[in-house]
């Protein structure tokens, strides 16, 4: 199968410039939506509150989907976290305390996710001595992973197989905590052969996902293997 699409998600954004072409501002919303979290996380290492995260990470968002900031990315450096992390940074130099003009988009909320969740997901968080930047990247790690995962469950849920998956799930994030696979049977009523057949599929397909997701961060597909090995350093460094 091939994993690579002809135009990915950043491609297409890169390419639209203002945001006009069709499908463009759908795409970075969708690249948006992976990344909120880890940006939320960015904003509350550099000091702010939670609220005021949330709020200043929702007006970044409102004013990158709202005027021709994508112009600004560089192609040649191709990758969206960069683009992303180096706009989030430029943003809060020049943020005021003061975000209510923005706040939100003015009263709509540009990308729909649980704050109070987030700020959950942070507080269990280990404290963490590497650089801000490095953090974003471990982040930015996760949360493709989760992506993946995410999309991968949803097939498993359409052929009527999401217990299947859940049972497997820690054994794609090589969870000690999994039941082994002859339980996965039992509890199934399927042989083991089949469990172990469906883990090696599932592995394949999650690796084929994953390669999906990278790339469309991406300008050029092609580089998909080198960032997946920065993904890897960034979960292990």
């Amino acid at each position: 199968m091939n994993v690579m699409f002809a135009t990915t998600h950043w491609s297409v954004v890169l390419a639209a410039g203002d945001t006009s072409a069709p499908g463009s501002h759908a795409a970075l919303a969708s690249l948006c939506q992976t990344y909120w979290y880890p940006l939320y996380a960015h904003v509350r290492r550099r000091g702010h509150d939670p609220d005021n995260s949330r709020d200043l990470t929702q007006s970044f968002f409102a004013e990158l989907l709202a005027r021709n900031a994508i112009e600004l990315a560089d192609p040649q450096r191709g990758r969206f976290r960069t683009f992303l992390l180096a706009a989030l940074d430029n943003f809060l130099h020049h943020a005021h305390r003061d975000t209510q003009a923005l706040k939100r988009g003015g009263g709509k909320e540009i990308i729909s996710l649980d704050a109070q969740d987030a700020e959950q997901r942070f507080a269990l968080e280990p404290t963490d001595e590497r650089s801000p930047d490095r953090e974003f990247d471990r982040r930015w790690a996760l949360a493709t992973l989760e992506r993946a995962r995410s999309r991968l469950r949803h097939e498993f849920s359409l052929a009527g197989k999401t217990e299947l998956f859940d049972l497997l799930r820690p054994h794609l994030q090589a969870d000690a905590e999994g039941l082994a696979y002859a339980p996965i049977a039992a509890r199934l009523n399927i042989t083991v052969v089949a469990v172990k057949v469906t883990m090696h599929r599932l592995r394949q397909r999650y690796g084929e996902l994953l390669r999906e997701e990278v790339a469309h961060t991406l300008a050029n597909p092609a580089d998909a293997e080198q960032e997946i090995r920065h993904l890897i350093e960034a979960l292990s460094g």
